[in-house]
């Protein structure tokens, strides 16, 4: 049987694209899920701690409010939990084929399908939709001797419930998102921690709370009242663009917030200045936390500056020689995001991989499509990642005009991709508008491509991408019946 659509990953991206899919009236559907359940990065990501950085009324599908989000920022098990339950409702679990990992995305030329190779078979389908996601494939560090260390080393992203880190010896690499929620968590229980930290991270108070069951009720009973609160927190969050984009001295006000942050929590001077940024606010990802600088206060932790020369059995050595000896080490070193594994997989209609479309120009349409890869749509694209906003919002924008391609295709039997001249249009204008953005400011980080290009953030308003992609633009397309 040959599918109308397969879709690969169940997590926010996957299963809202098959909930759209189905409301439109398109059927014979698949979802290809590599795992033994759905989630995505919400069933993955176990380590203590771990929550969004993005309010759950805004963090969840527009067509499906949660009023019974216990906090105002949920942790992963609420947010897994949220995933199961839209399945469930929308009968999504018969279209899913779990343990099927696949390794291959081919474009047949003759039959005009795309042959997909998995570890349990082989499927065809008209058209593909992407949905792996961007946090999907951990990176670990690439430090020479990692291998040899003689004890347990885990991802913050694949971590080991069944390591007992009690009274160890605790060592983990990098200071981002993932490393300032789990170390006031394991900081209690372990014998000593050290934590490495290249590049110091703005961090800004947190503001989630618990939500009172009063307000659970007056969301069932008044739905309209959730929308409000996820429509404010949407155009709150909208108006951090104003700095982000339009003028990067805006920043300043943050900056004093999260300094003033760090002053209260952090009373030694010599240990604040060693964590105090020397960048522009936003240049890297933001971090919110009320319990990660205090925690340098216990007499167990210990902030860790000096580079990492190598990794050797009994711990890390840095480059001032000193041998940082663990029984465990933890990388928090983030994920295969410019250069995700699914582009290498994917192979277009002369044979080239969607990798190649990651790289050079980016020649890309609406971080969605690609000129050569016929009716193959990828949610998460090029530049369609935020700094300050929910991603899922992106992900609906992307489905109105995925969705609209796809029925489309369907009704005329049709192949459809971008033009070479749309898609350069599309990509180089998003291109210039970066330079002048925060992250055009000169830190390094991981939007950024190996050639030094931000191929990860939308440079602009979230509703002017929701205005760019409500319709198919037959004049942006190659069409062929």
């Amino acid at each position: 049987m040959i599918l109308n659509v397969a879709i690969v990953g169940s997590g926010f991206g996957g299963l809202g694209a098959a909930i759209r899919l189905k409301r439109e009236g398109i059927g014979n559907i698949a979802i290809f899920e590599r795992a033994d359940d759905l989630g995505g990065t919400w069933r993955d990501n176990t380590y203590p701690g771990c929550r969004c950085d993005v309010a759950s009324n805004l963090y969840s599908f527009s067509f499906a409010p949660n009023p019974k989000w216990s906090n105002t920022y949920s942790y992963q098990p609420e947010i897994w939990s949220y995933l199961q339950d839209v399945a469930t409702k929308n009968d999504l679990r018969p279209l899913i084929h779990f343990n099927h990992d696949v390794t291959d995305i081919s474009y047949d030329r003759t039959d005009r399908l795309w042959r997909i190779t998995t570890n349990q078979g082989d499927f065809q389908a008209r058209s593909v939709i992407l949905a792996a996601g961007g946090l999907a494939e951990p990176r670990m560090p690439d430090i020479e001797g990692l291998a040899s260390f003689k004890g347990p080393i885990m991802h913050t992203a694949k971590w080991d419930a069944s390591v007992d880190l009690t009274g160890k010896r605790v060592g983990i690499i990098g200071t981002g998102a993932s490393a300032v929620q789990t170390v006031p968590q394991i900081a209690p229980t372990v014998g000593s921690l050290e934590v490495f930290q290249r590049t110091p991270s703005w961090i800004l108070p947190h503001l989630g709370h618990d939500v009172t069951q009063r307000s659970m009720r007056l969301f069932s009973i008044a739905p309209l009242l959730q929308k409000f609160v996820r429509a404010f927190g949407y155009w709150q969050r909208e108006l951090m663009v104003l700095g982000f984009v339009k003028d990067p001295s805006r920043m300043t006000k943050g900056e004093t917030m999260s300094r003033e942050h760090l002053e209260r929590q952090v009373p030694d001077p010599e240990l604040r200045d060693r964590m105090t940024p020397n960048y522009r606010l936003g240049c890297k990802r933001v971090l919110i936390s009320n319990d990660y600088y205090p925690t340098f206060s216990r007499e167990n932790v210990t902030l860790v500056t000096e580079a990492i020369k190598r990794v050797e059995p009994q711990g890390i050595r840095t480059v001032d020689d000193v041998l940082h000896e663990f029984d465990v080490i933890i990388t928090a070193t983030g994920f295969y995001v410019t250069d995700n594994p699914i582009g290498t997989k994917v192979h277009g209609a002369k044979g080239e991989q969607l990798a190649e479309a990651f790289r050079g120009d980016m020649a890309n349409y609406k971080g969605t499509m690609f000129p050569n890869f016929p009716n193959l749509f990828m949610l998460g694209g090029p530049n369609t990642a935020l700094g300050h906003s929910s991603i899922i919002f992106m992900h609906e924008s992307q489905l109105n005009y995925i969705v609209k391609t796809i029925k489309v295709a369907l009704l005329r039997d049709a192949r459809i991709e971008p033009t070479v001249d749309a898609a350069r249009t599309w990509t180089q204008g998003l291109q210039e508008k970066l330079p002048g953005t925060v992250w055009g400011t000169g830190c390094s980080s991981w939007y950024l491509n190996e050639q030094g290009k931000n191929t990860t953030i939308w440079p602009d308003f979230t509703f002017k991408f929701r205005k760019e992609t409500r319709h198919f633009e037959p004049k942006d397309h190659e069409i062929s019946v």
